[in-house]
């Protein structure tokens, strides 16, 4: 499964109700035997099973946007425990998984899949040309 946007961050974007630079954006990791993505279905971070959520990352810091492409400093998830994550999903923050609109599935990055053993885990986005992603 390669990256994706999630249709309904797409609309999000485009209906202004999500600014990559001005919003509090934040990943997930996840297990995915225990999620079936579903990019054009899922819009909501309750929309993915707790149980397949493993670690959740800070705001992330020095977002910016050029071009239509979404770029932020690497990210860090602090002492991980629990099962293989193979992915993570990028959201829009509220404080309420049923109000935190899913951005994108990332699937291939640095650091992915990982084992977690307790450790913190290290995130970094891709150098090229589409950075994190490019709407």
């Amino acid at each position: 499964m390669p990256n994706a946007l999630y249709a309904k961050g797409r609309e999000a974007f485009l209906d202004g109700i999500i600014s990559w630079t001005s919003n509090t954006i934040r990943a997930v990791l996840l297990d995915l035997t225990r999620y079936t993505p579903a990019i054009d279905a899922h819009q909501w971070l309750s929309d993915i099973p707790v149980e397949a959520r493993i670690a959740t990352s800070g705001p992330f810091d020095g977002k910016t946007v050029t071009d239509g492409i979404a770029d932020a400093n690497d990210i860090t998830f602090p002492a991980v425990t629990g099962q293989q994550c193979s992915a993570l999903a990028i959201y829009r923050d509220t404080g309420t998984a049923s109000t935190s609109r899913l951005i994108a599935l990332i699937v291939q990055a640095s650091g992915l899949p990982v084992l977690p053993s307790g450790n913190d885990i290290e995130i970094q986005w891709d150098s090229g040309d589409n950075k994190i992603f490019k709407l």
